[in-house]
């Protein structure tokens, strides 16, 4: 028997591996079960070149459990090993640089792996003892075997082993009996090895047979070995492809379609990328797409090899020229994995493009669960626009679909402004901006429909690529001033009137929680409405977009900011105002009146010191203007409560503001059961 020590440099690897590997320790069956196929492969090679004669018989990989003995054993008929390539493969590890080691990669446990040539040794994360019992395919080779304890210290001695392969025991360590229960070993088999090219099998299949399981004698094969995105695409159907899509994702709604990605030069990719029905919610949807080497599993993060919008959709990427142990920081900077990103997302968008042009219906149709997608991709991905912007589409509230150019064209001669400015309006909600959206229409302005979950943040964007061009939401302004054909009309109100219109009706609003209300007045003619509530894009869009991007939280806590809009050309409103005046003449005239002698009073002191400077102002000078200014504040408020006073009894403003409110969706609990009583009384 031989007797000696593991060619490291440091005595602690077995530790190293353990401790800084131990987060991603389940890998250990991805590397064990690999390398068997592996040896498999190579026999399958050997003997296509007549290099091996025998019989190649059963070539299952087996996985056994013994859960009385603690041990878990990766069997194989592939080529085996002598003793002396156990002693190059096995005993001599290509490690140098302990402490350069231990800095650079004690966090990325792929990355040890991978670099040092590890695979096999990541047995060590979950056990405490591992045997090689091994013969290799040469005629008249020793059948040899190999332990270790977890020391740098092994043995290596003859064995009886009839048969060519190698099994690996796995003695498992106390503190992983976790993989001594069948049902996490045949977890970890499905994620990581169903698609391996040599069968995999775990235990045998089972029957119900007198109220319970039992073994029947045929083996339990876990995997595929000629997957899908293996097969060329002329020999599948739909229906292939779909249930490919129903075995990967069991619970998910049928794909839109999916695209079959094969290329050879100058990497190697294959794959099968779907094309999900997204709906909302871009976090739950990512990472869906399974990353494999050489159909060996090896991540569902695939972030650094697919743009980030990419990640949005489902799917298979197989690539030999990414490595199976991968770190994120080779990800960044490698050049193969940059060609990939470039070639999927040409593809991708070849292929919308191509729906798009051969079957423009089919594609309008699928557009609702599309455009969260490719919006994504406009926001995130910077050339994404200039393949995408030819069949990104606009949808109007009538269900009618625009590509940007065609839509440019449809309302070039209404929709420009007296700037030059294209005006492109807006609905997020059909339903509740309803009044906002006829007034448009009936005017001959065309109204898009923008619910989608990003397209307050594609407004900004659009506002940028499309050439003068500006958003607005139909229900930002009165209708005669969301596209600006010429100076504004003023409003034919004496001061006094409007002041007095607008206090009537500000006294009377609700105090709502981070709501505020501004009163302005305007001519909006006989035919409409009295009274509407606005919000201003600006405000509005600033607090959707602080939804999005943290940074802009700042917005997301200001008070939403509305216009209360009086139509002073509507009677209902000339009626309040009249009755307003009469009701409230005799009380406010020597409230007024004192105001216009105070403010007299005020101008008269502000003349005799506008021209001093502050140090020559004396104190009794400053006493006697902020006396008077205090006075006319009382008086003003004096003058406020008398008309609140008014108008908390009419009901007629209450009804108006109500409405008003009830269309916004803003009128709720006890206030919405006072309109409903309060209605029933008028009528």
């Amino acid at each position: 028997m031989q007797k000696g020590n593991i060619g490291v440099t440091t005595e602690n690897i077995f530790p190293v591996i353990k401790k800084f590997l131990y987060s991603d320790h389940e890998i250990f069956l991805r590397e064990l079960v690999s390398n068997a196929v592996d040896a498999t492969q190579k026999l399958k090679t050997l003997a296509s070149k007549g290099d091996f004669k025998g019989e190649m018989g059963d070539i299952t990989v087996r996985v056994a459990l013994d859960k009385e003995a603690g041990t878990i054993t990766i069997s194989d008929r592939g080529i085996g090993m002598t003793a002396e390539e156990i002693d190059k493969y096995i005993n001599q590890i290509a490690f140098s640089g302990a402490n350069d080691f231990l800095d650079k990669y004690k966090e990325d446990a792929n990355a040890i792996i991978g670099h040092f040539g590890l695979g096999f040794y990541s047995a060590f994360m979950v056990a405490k003892k591992v045997d090689i019992i091994t013969r290799s395919y040469k005629e008249e080779a020793q059948a040899v075997k190999w332990s270790c304890d977890g020391s740098p210290e092994y043995t290596l001695e003859e064995t009886d082993r009839t048969d060519r392969g190698t099994d690996i025991v796995l003695h498992v360590d106390d503190d992983c009996k976790e993989f001594l229960e069948e049902s996490r070993l045949s977890t970890l088999l499905s994620k990581y090895c169903r698609f391996l090219p040599v069968a995999v099998a775990f235990g045998k299949k089972k029957e119900w047979k007198e109220g319970k399981q039992v073994d029947t004698d045929e083996d339990n094969v876990i995997n595929d070995t000629a997957p899908l995105w293996m097969k060329k695409p002329q020999d599948l159907t739909d229906e292939d492809y779909k249930k490919f899509y129903r075995d990967l994702y069991p619970m998910s709604d049928e794909p839109l379609f999916w695209i079959h990605l094969n290329v050879d030069y100058p990497f190697n990719l294959t794959g099968v990328l779907y094309f999900p029905r997204i709906k909302s919610n871009l976090d739950l949807q990512k990472n869906k797409i399974q990353l494999y080497c050489n159909q060996v599993y090896v991540t569902d993060s695939v972030e650094g090899i697919v743009p980030d919008f990419l990640t949005l959709l489902h799917g298979v990427i197989d690539s030999p020229d990414i490595p199976l142990n991968v770190s994120r920081s080779y990800l960044q900077s490698d050049s193969n994995v940059k060609k990939i990103s470039t070639y999927i997302t040409k593809k991708v968008s070849d292929r919308l493009s191509a729906i798009f042009k051969n079957d423009r219906k089919e594609f309008e149709q699928k557009w609702d669960d599309l455009k969260l997608f490719i919006h994504y991709g406009l926001l995130t991905q910077e050339d994404f626009y200039d393949k995408a912007g030819k069949f990104t589409l606009f949808k109007d509230t009538d269900d009618k679909y625009y590509t940007y150019e065609e839509y440019q064209t449809l309302i070039k001669e209404n929709q420009t402004d007296k700037e030059g400015n294209l005006i492109y309006l807006y609905a997020n909600n059909k339903e509740e901006q309803y009044i906002y959206i006829e007034a448009a229409t009936a005017k001959g302005y065309n109204v898009l429909l923008m619910d989608g979950q990003l397209d307050s943040a594609l407004v900004g964007l659009l506002e940028r690529k499309l050439e003068k061009a500006r958003f607005t939401r139909v229900d930002s302004d009165v209708i005669d001033r969301l596209i600006a054909k010429e100076d504004a009309s003023e409003t034919n109100l004496e001061a006094g009137k409007g002041e007095m219109l607008s206090s009537v009706f500000r006294s009377q609003l609700p105090q709502l929680n981070k709501v505020e209300f501004n009163v302005e007045t305007h001519t909006l003619g006989e035919a409409a409405g009295p009274i509407m509530i606005t919000q201003a894009e600006y405000m509005r869009r600033m607090k959707e977009m602080a939804n999005l991007q943290p940074g802009m939280a700042f917005y997301g806590e200001m008070p939403d900011m509305f216009n209360l809009v009086l139509n002073v050309d509507h009677k209902l409103i000339k009626g309040v105002l009249a009755d307003a005046e009469k009701e409230c003449e005799a009380s406010l005239s020597p409230i007024e009146a004192e105001i216009r002698g105070l403010s007299a009073r005020r101008a008269a002191l502000e003349q005799v010191q506008k021209d001093k400077k502050a140090e020559e102002i004396t104190e009794d000078e400053k006493n006697d203007l902020a006396d008077v200014e205090k006075k006319i504040a009382d008086e003003r408020s004096k003058k406020e409560a008398l008309i609140a006073g008014y108008a908390a009894q009419n009901k007629v403003v209450h009804q108006l503001i109500d409405l008003a409110l009830l269309q916004n969706g803003m009128l709720k609990g006890e206030a919405l059961n006072n309109f409903v009583k309060r209605s029933i009384e008028l009528i």
